[in-house]
């Protein structure tokens, strides 16, 4: 349902469609093929944190907080369509990203739902890693993915900066609001750490 919504307002903008500025971030940062590997990561990382719940209650209480910001992401595609700004590249020398660029075209920008759901999940895996015990290091190689995600936006030029900023504040608010009801979360990861000890 998300992808047919998201698509429609791609094709179909109900607004004139803003260009979003370029900043010195994005001129810094240049084109990188390989960044298109991080970027389609985000399939694979925004399904982990569901994969430490335990209970069928906490995972649809999760995936209803991930549709609520997707439904923000998509209000404001609808009140506000944007795009990048062109990119001075030859796409057909990049078959791979040439290709995201076909499905995924440079509407939609502002937020980067891209960063937004990365953001929004590094925030509950962070929660959950710490529920479970997990080592530093894992917390650590949690917002080094999440980090890698959303420079991988920037790197294939399917946001600028402004975008970035603004996914991350609305996946970070999202996040924190969700993890404020305290009962669930409790919940959540008490069902988690007694997963864990009993493993």
């Amino acid at each position: 349902m998300f992808f047919l919504g998201y698509v429609h307002l791609l094709k179909h903008p109900y607004a004139p469609v803003t260009i979003m500025p370029r900043t010195l971030l994005d001129d810094w940062i240049s084109f990188q093929p390989l960044a298109l590997l991080p970027y389609v990561s985000l399939w694979v990382y925004v399904s982990t944190p569901p994969m430490f719940m335990v209970r069928h209650r906490e995972i649809i209480a999760y995936g209803v907080r991930a549709a609520v910001l997707c439904g923000l992401g998509l209000a404001f595609f609808y009140l506000w369509p944007t795009a990048v700004p062109l990119a001075d590249i030859d796409w057909a020398r990049y078959p791979g990203v040439a290709f995201l660029k076909g499905v995924d075209a440079a509407g939609n920008a502002c937020p980067s739902l891209h960063v937004a759901t990365a953001v929004f999940s590094a925030i509950w895996l962070h929660q959950l890693l710490r529920a479970f015990g997990t080592g530093r290091m894992g917390l650590v190689f949690n917002w080094l993915w999440c980090l890698a995600i959303a420079y991988s936006t920037l790197a294939t030029k399917q946001h600028v900066a402004v975008d970035v900023l603004a996914g991350a504040a609305l996946g970070a608010g999202v996040a924190w609001l969700s993890l404020l009801k305290i009962d669930g979360f409790q919940s959540l990861t008490v069902s988690a750490v007694t997963a864990n000890r009993s493993a």
